[in-house]
Parts: C-alpha cells; sequence; structure tokens
C-alpha cells in the first residue's frame, strides 16, 4: 500500500488493555486550569517507570463544567486498577488542591468508581464538609484561598494503552514536522491522547535488553546510527525515525486516532520527505489488540 508516496509496512501496532479514568479541572480561568493539569499529568509519559500515562484531552468551555467555569478534561492510564487510584490521589493531591481557584469533578461513569475527593478531604483536618447534589457527593476542603471542591469519586474504565505507528522520513526535521501534525490530529479525536512530551516518542523501544535489570530497551532496528552494524529496518533514505505513542479510551477510540494520525503523516507525502509509516510490537506477545496499519487505512 502506497499513501502520497508514503509506503505503508504490512504490520501491526500491538497494544494491551489498561484501566483509565477521566477527570475534570476547573479553575477561575483556563489558564490556572491547566498550569493545574499540566503539572498533575507531567512525568506521566509511560507506565515502565512513570506509574501512569496521562495528559489533557481537551479544553472545557464554562458551558460544559459542572461548577460553569473553564476547564480541562484529563485521562490517566495504568496497568491496574490499585496503581491508577494511587497515581489518580498523589497527583491531584499535589498538584490541583495545591493550585489556586482550582476544583476537580469526575470525568466518567463507569462499572466501578475510584476515590478522588474521597481520600483528600482528610486535609480538611476535620474542617471538611459533604454535600449530596443529585445522588453525587462532593467534598468542600478549606484552604487559604478559600475551598477546594472535589467530587468524591470517578469512574474507572476499561482501555487501551500503547497504539502507535512509525515515522519513517529523509531527515529529522521532516519527521518532526509530520509527526506535529499527526498529534494536532489525534488531539482532536475525543477519548484519545498521545502522552509522551510534544506526542511524539524519539526512544523507540524493544522488549527486553543485553542488560538483565531493564525491562526493555533502544529499538536497533530503526536507530539510523547503527545502519550497518546491527540488523536495521531502515532503507538507504531513512536518517530519522520518530513514534507516536496513543491511549484511547475505546478500541473504537484507538481506531480513528490512529488512522487521523496516519492520515496527516501521508498527507505531507513523500514531497514532505516522509519515506513509510511502520509500527512497533512485540510478536503478539505484549498485547492482545493488533491494529493493522493497512487496514486502518484502507
Amino acid at each position: 500500500m502506497i499513501i502520497n508516496g508514503v509506503f505503508i509496512d504490512d504490520t501491526y501496532a500491538e497494544a494491551f488493555g489498561m484501566k483509565a479514568t477521566r477527570i475534570v479541572i476547573t479553575a477561575d480561568n483556563l489558564t490556572w486550569a491547566r498550569h493545574a493539569a499540566n503539572a498533575a499529568f507531567g512525568f506521566a509519559t509511560s507506565v515502565i517507570a512513570c506509574g501512569c500515562e496521562a495528559a489533557i484531552e481537551c479544553e472545557l468551555s464554562p458551558a460544559d463544567t459542572p461548577d460553569g467555569r473553564p476547564g480541562v478534561a484529563g485521562l490517566l492510564f495504568a496497568v491496574s486498577t490499585k496503581e491508577l487510584a494511587k497515581q489518580l490521589e498523589r497527583r491531584v493531591g499535589q498538584c490541583v488542591l495545591t493550585c489556586p481557584t482550582t476544583a476537580v469533578f469526575a470525568g466518567c461513569e463507569g462499572e466501578e468508581s475510584l476515590p478522588l475527593g474521597k481520600n483528600l478531604r482528610y486535609f480538611g483536618d476535620g474542617w471538611q464538609m459533604s454535600k449530596l447534589i443529585a445522588g453525587r457527593r462532593y467534598w468542600r476542603i478549606p484552604v487559604m484561598d478559600g475551598e477546594f471542591l472535589a467530587e468524591e469519586s470517578t469512574g474507572l474504565l476499561r482501555s487501551v494503552g500503547g497504539g502507535n505507528f512509525l515515522v519513517l522520513a529523509r531527515s529529522r526535521g521532516q519527521a518532526l514536522a509530520a509527526c506535529e501534525a499527526a498529534v494536532d490530529a489525534i488531539a482532536r479525536v475525543p477519548g484519545a491522547i498521545a502522552p509522551f512530551p510534544g506526542g511524539v516518542v524519539r526512544s523507540g523501544s524493544k522488549v527486553g535488553s543485553k542488560y538483565k535489570a531493564l525491562p526493555a530497551s533502544t529499538n536497533d532496528a530503526f536507530c539510523p546510527t547503527l545502519r550497518g552494524v546491527a540488523k536495521t529496518e531502515l532503507t538507504p533514505d531513512t536518517d530519522a525515525v520518530l513514534e507516536i505513542v496513543i491511549d484511547a479510551v475505546t478500541d473504537a477510540d484507538m481506531r480513528v486516532a490512529m488512522k487521523a494520525g496516519m492520515d496527516a503523516v501521508c498527507g505531507i507525502g513523500a514531497a514532505g520527505g516522509i519515506v513509510r509509516l511502520s509500527a512497533g510490537n512485540y510478536g503478539g506477545k505484549l498485547g492482545q489488540f493488533h491494529y493493522r496499519l493497512r487496514e486502518i487505512l484502507a
């Protein structure tokens, strides 16, 4: 398959099941809602070392938030319910509770729930108060600029993590420009995030390492500086490879997000220096979700 001069490898992205939640952070203005969200979702690129994967999903107008203030919705993903609950409590407690003017609310419903304000209320040292509105409990925690309002819990979702595709280009600048276009397209897909810095990964990995302590190591087959000394997947006209990793609430969201991102790259095409699209997989041993690039783009 060739689209706009870009060869599409006959391969698949291997993704795996995760647990996720969505939260809504509001503030007196969008600037402070983003400050809180950026802090809360920082250091959340990969579950390999960060505990969770998280990012802002979208900005919300006052008409779309529970308290009628501007805000942002964010998604957090982890490999287990226990780890997701721990990461959620720590990040909201340290980064949203502490941020001037903010409040936090559930952003989804689920078959199960995760504590949101339920445990954070104890920061109120006995002065915290709760109120039940339409069957939902909210906690009012006194802080020095007034009150921090937190909904008691948020929903737990069964989700998909690790969808991906690789952009192979003639130069690093051309690969990055294509990935920036892909990330912009993915950002318009509800229910999906690209959790790495700017949504782009340069350090794609393979499973395992020559060093026993490492569960993953550099994907040498796609490293241009190793061409000629290691088995390579790169043709002579490829000098840079960048990866887009996607987490999504549902399988359908993942497919839409991957297609949006790959369509954006193919729109730039060979004229923009793009040589191929490929994907990272582990021979089907890691995850139960297999996203075939040609099938998604067909």
